[in-house]
Parts: structure tokens; C-alpha cells; sequence
């Protein structure tokens, strides 16, 4: 069977301030091989029903790409859908190569974390199983960082720019009173520390960088952290400490749920929307300490704020985005457009392809070496790694006083 001329592109799992700048790769590179390019709504999940957008009726133009650039969350909208394997149902991917048919797609590119990625892997097997020339190809994007296989990911240096500027911010705040306090800043991480770690990078240019930061990859100790606390109170007014959502205890519980909060499990098996570790933290150090206390949730604004993006890393996500598109174009399936590092300073990265079935459903720990041996903070090993990530200011459209963005789709 002839292939087609479109390529089929959906986003899924959270949004970052990233993830359009790929989907604007994408739409590039396709535009610039002649091929027509075609969005699902909301995924995989509603391309089930047929929910698509002509992308280049909708973005015409290299100036409506730039502003998608600039447009917070997922301009195709998003889910959380994990097919089945097709050993046990077939049905789904019979549907869905209906689809594929349907629309005369050539390549299918799904912008994602790793549960993303488990879909590009699942649609590749079974296409090349059912004799398909579709090719398939996955396009990372994570605030988490937590992707194996790739230095970074993108959305990780935006969300990291904003947390480390916000965490500044934050401490800045706290030291007005001449008073003993400690602020907790919960910050998103559900199985690792790569966004908590980034508050270190506040201490940058005379910033207030976090005094401990709490990590996933390390068992919090209650003593422990309480000891240190009351030190520090002993030495200065005001502490700050960087908290990841998904610290743990040694026996493995979630100190959310110390607060009394429940983790939600998504349709992947994953504890989502985690709430609460620095309302129980904060608790308990006024408790014990009885000191004056704050706790902040810095929740979806990490993911959102495309107004203090890092250039670097829309220019990589759109850069992966296109390498995508050409790979597919090429002929590779069943792989995933990858960053490596090739320098620090300067700093210097290549783009490879790899097998996206190896990244599926894997999660990638900040790395001993990057944790210091408190377990409590960050060594410059880890900023060394992220300084580059955050680098650079997009040149922003504005109107009325607040920047310009892509009409929402209806």
C-alpha cells in the first residue's frame, strides 16, 4: 500500500512551557518536506472518536509557529491513555490504524514522557507485526526530567528557570521580619528530585538558594531533617528548604500522605497529584521547633509558565520536534529523537535516535554524584549539568501588557 503525504502528530501526558515549541518543529519540518500536517485532539484518546485539526489550516505561516512557541500547555490538548497489549485486544490498534489509513498518514509523532513513549513503542511493534510502512516516533518532553537515554528533556530547563527564580523570590519574601522562620516550597517530583534540585540554581547572580533540599532519592528522616533545621535557626533567621512532592521515608510512604492526603493512580499505575508534604512538614517543624512556618505549593505553575521560559529549551524541543519528523522521513520507527551531552562549557549537545522501547516506562534518579552526601542538598556536579539548560530569554509578543498566545482550539 502507497504511503501517504501527512504526518499525524498528538501530545500527551502534563503540558510543559515546552511542548508547543516541538509540536511547532514538527509542523515545520513536515511543511518543509511538502507533507500536510494533522494534530489529534486530546492523543491517542481522542483520535478513538476521530478528533483531529488540520495543523496547517490552523498555524499558517512562520509567524503563527513562533507564537505557538510561546502558548502555554498542550495547544492539541492532552490524556493519559495506555493501550492494552494487543496479545490480549487487538481492537484498539485495529481502530486506530483505521485511522491512520483514514487520514493517509506516513509518520504518526507522539510528543511525551514515558508513558508516551510505552505508546509509540506498542503502536511501532504492532504495525511492523501487520506488515504497516507507517513509521512511528517519539518526541520526549517532561518537566520531570526523568527520561533514560537523553541528557534532558524538554520542558525541564523552563520548569527549572521558574523554580529556581521563584524559590529566590520566595526567600527573599520570608526575610523581611526579624524573626526565626522556615518555608517549605513543595515542588512537582513524583520518583525524582530533578525539579526540587533545580532551587539550587536561585543562588546564581547574589540569589537566595533553598539551605536543604529534600529529594526523593533519599529516605527523609524526621530527626534528622528537625536537627538540621534547628541549627540553621541558630545561625540565621530564615530558612528555606526545597521539597520534592514525592519524598519518602525509609519504609517507602509518601509524607503526603502523612498530611492525609491520597495519592490518585492514573490509567499507568502512577501515584498522581500529590499534595500536601510541605503542609506536613511545615506542620511539624512549628510543632516541634516552634518556630514560625509557611508552607507553598508551587503545583502546575512549574509546567506553565511559558513567560519565563528558557530559550535553550524551546530551541531544543523545537530542534527534537524536526529531527522527529526527518527521522521518520527516513525510514526509522520505534525510536525516540534523543540530546546528548557533549560539553559543559561550552556548552554543547548532538542529537541522536534511540530505541524507544528501551525508554518506555523507565524513570531516570538524579544520580549519586549530583546529591550531596547529607542527602539534603546538591553538588555542582548536578549544577554544572542544569546552569546551560536555563540559559537565555525568548523575545516575547505583547498585547495589552500580557503575552500574546495561539487562539485555543474550539
Amino acid at each position: 500500500m502507497a504511503l501517504g503525504n501527512t504526518v499525524l502528530v498528538g501530545q500527551s501526558g502534563g503540558p510543559t512551557a515546552a511542548i508547543n515549541a516541538s509540536l511547532a518543529g514538527v509542523v515545520g519540518a513536515a511543511r518543509t518536506a511538502g507533507l500536510h500536517t494533522v494534530g489529534m485532539r486530546y492523543g491517542i484518546q481522542g483520535l478513538f472518536d476521530g478528533r483531529t485539526v488540520d495543523l496547517d489550516e490552523r498555524l499558517a505561516g512562520p509567524s503563527q509557529l513562533e507564537l505557538l512557541s510561546h502558548t502555554p500547555s498542550s495547544y492539541l490538548g492532552s490524556c493519559r491513555y495506555k493501550l492494552p497489549d494487543p496479545s490480549t485486544d487487538e481492537t484498539p490498534y485495529r481502530t486506530l490504524f483505521q485511522r491512520f489509513s483514514e487520514l493517509g498518514a506516513r509518520a504518526v509523532l507522539y510528543i511525551g514522557g514515558n508513558d508516551s513513549m510505552d505508546t509509540i513503542a506498542k503502536l511501532s511493534r504492532y504495525g511492523e507485526a501487520t506488515g504497516s510502512r507507517i513509521r512511528f516516533v517519539g518526541v520526549p518532553k517532561t518537566i520531570d526530567n526523568d527520561l533514560i537515554l537523553t541528557d534532558h528533556t524538554p520542558g525541564y530547563g523552563s520548569a527549572a528557570k521558574f523554580i529556581a527564580v521563584t524559590v529566590d523570590e520566595l526567600a527573599c519574601d520570608a526575610d523581611v521580619y526579624d524573626l526565626k522562620s522556615v518555608t517549605f516550597v513543595e515542588i512537582m517530583g513524583r520518583d525524582a528530585g530533578w525539579l526540587a534540585a533545580s532551587a539550587a540554581l536561585a543562588g546564581a547572580a547574589g540569589g537566595h538558594a533553598p539551605d536543604l533540599v529534600l529529594l526523593p532519592e533519599v529516605p527523609l528522616d524526621e530527626q534528622v531533617l528537625l536537627q538540621r533545621l534547628s541549627g540553621l535557626l541558630g545561625e540565621k533567621n530564615t530558612v528555606v528548604v526545597a521539597v520534592s512532592e514525592g519524598v519518602r521515608t525509609a519504609d517507602g510512604t509518601l509524607v503526603c500522605e502523612r498530611a492525609g492526603s491520597t495519592a490518585r493512580i492514573d490509567a499507568f499505575g502512577h501515584a498522581a497529584a500529590l499534595s500536601g508534604t510541605s503542609r506536613y512538614l511545615a506542620d511539624l517543624a512549628h510543632r516541634e521547633l516552634g518556630c514560625k512556618t509557611r508552607a507553598v505549593e508551587l503545583c502546575t505553575t512549574q509546567r506553565c509558565a511559558v513567560h519565563l521560559a528558557s530559550q535553550a529549551d524551546l530551541t531544543e524541543a523545537a530542534d527534537l520536534g524536526a529531527r522527529g519528523v526527518n527521522a521518520a522521513l527516513d525510514g526509522a520507527s520505534g525510536v525516540m529523537s534523543a540530546l546528548m551531552r557533549v560539553s559543559d562549557a561550552p556548552y554543547e549537545v548532538r542529537y541522536e535516535l534511540v530505541d524507544v522501547n528501551r525508554v518506555a516506562n523507565a524513570v531516570k534518579a538524579v544520580p549519586a554524584e549530583m546529591i550531596r552526601e547529607d542527602g539534603m542538598g546538591v553538588t555542582e556536579a548536578y549544577l554544572r549539568y542544569a546552569r546551560p539548560l536555563i540559559a537565555g530569554e525568548p523575545s516575547l509578543s505583547f498585547v495589552g501588557g500580557v503575552p500574546a498566545h495561539v487562539a485555543p482550539l474550539a
